[in-house]
């Protein structure tokens, strides 16, 4: 019969525990979708005129209230990639599951 309690020397470290939580509890794909969410909101300074975001498979969409406002961001949509892949990459509840480059690879403003 196999112990499941840890020994002293097998110990880990509370970020790598619940990082292998949320994997085995298949929570992964919602929280990401979380945290994509509030790294626009913090990113971007344009949340109070998003009506929507959504993130699917390195694409994040978001539906804007203002034209205008809409407008600037697409001239700034490679600096906002970037500073997205930025804040998710030092988000400590944002699991990737492959390393295979950044998290967002496109930014559709609508």
């Amino acid at each position: 019969m196999k112990d499941n309690r840890l020994s002293r020397k097998d110990a880990v470290g509370m970020d790598f525990l619940v990082k292998e939580y949320i994997r085995e509890m298949k929570l992964s794909s919602g929280i990401n979708r979380q945290r994509a969410m509030a790294a626009w909101s913090a990113v971007s300074g344009a949340a109070g005129y998003t009506v929507d975001v959504s993130f699917d498979r390195g694409v994040m969409c978001c539906v804007m209230a203002s034209s205008v406002v809409r407008n600037q961001l697409y001239f700034q949509k490679d600096s906002l990639i970037a500073r997205l892949n930025d804040f998710l990459e030092h988000d400590e509840l944002f699991v990737r599951e492959r390393n295979d480059g950044p998290v967002v690879k496109n930014l559709i403003l609508r």
